[in-house]
């Protein structure tokens, strides 16, 4: 396998920063927040957005070019994540950690 680019180590950073993040941010501050940041739909979106983080790393990691398409997916549910998040209120590293990894996956995809 290739060594990675600077700017591909870079997204595998963002992306796990971003899976640690959600999940942080879901489990520590939305569940006891309550109300509209335990709603179904948000709860789903943080997993999700979570979850494509986590995946998008790995296929990086493995060296496949199938990353493109993982991380397309992973910069879309990252920006949606990112604005419910900043909607919802007090979810600051919630926002700026998703707004970072869909900025880097986003070039990623893009190739």
């Amino acid at each position: 396998m290739s060594p990675l680019s600077a700017a591909m180590r870079a997204c595998i950073d963002n992306c796990l920063a971003c899976y640690a993040t959600c999940l942080g941010s879901l489990s520590g501050h939305c569940l006891e927040a309550g109300g509209r940041h335990t709603a179904p739909d948000h709860v789903r979106l943080m997993l999700a957005c979570a979850e494509i983080c986590r995946t998008s790393a790995h296929f990086m990691l493995l060296g496949t070019p199938h990353h493109r398409h993982t991380c397309a997916e992973c910069a879309e549910i990252c920006r949606e994540c990112a604005a419910e998040c900043e909607a919802l209120g007090g979810m600051e590293d919630c926002v700026a950690a998703c707004r970072r990894c869909a900025e880097s996956c986003a070039a990623m995809a893009a190739g």
